[in-house]
């Protein structure tokens, strides 16, 4: 008769826990570069693939970090945006940057070697996004490291 004192209360504040909504886990993102088009005039276009790792839906605003390529002055990464990313999925950013003449030497450099040669590059920054069910934006931080290759067929277009 004593642990019947001590389970009802126990099983009752069990059910009430659950009658509480689930809360989805939130993780940071991951954004790396898609591919990369060197324009006539010397500036890039960069296709940015930001990868939503939540198990919820996220609504990403903007994202603020830097570039940087075969370990050469980074340059600024900056863009806003509306896009709603589902939750483990990926949507892409288009943006012009101007590199500094060293980057552009460096993947020129790798640009008559074909698919076999790469030149490493990394982002790192800050992805702004509301998560599902919540209202105020938050800033979640990059880091990614990739390599860019040249397209085969495709001149000035690397990925």
């Amino acid at each position: 008769m004593r642990w019947l004192r001590w389970i009802v209360p126990v099983v009752l504040a069990l059910v009430l826990i659950a009658c509480g909504p689930p809360r989805k886990s939130v993780f940071p993102p991951t954004v790396s570069i898609q591919q990369l088009e060197v324009r006539p005039n010397g500036s890039w276009h960069l296709t940015v693939r930001i990868q939503n790792n939540s198990y919820a839906g996220m609504d990403f605003s903007a994202i603020e970090g830097e570039i940087r390529v075969a370990e050469l002055v980074p340059v600024r990464l900056h863009a806003r945006f509306d896009r709603d990313i589902p939750a483990f999925a990926g949507d892409v950013v288009a943006l012009d940057l101007l590199p500094t003449p060293e980057m552009a030497a460096a993947l020129q450099a790798i640009a008559g070697k074909g698919s076999a040669s790469g030149l490493a590059y990394s982002v790192n920054g800050t992805a702004s996004a509301t998560p599902e069910k919540e209202k105020a934006p938050r800033d979640f931080a990059f880091h990614g490291n990739d390599w860019l290759s040249p397209v085969p067929g495709i001149p000035n277009t690397y990925r």
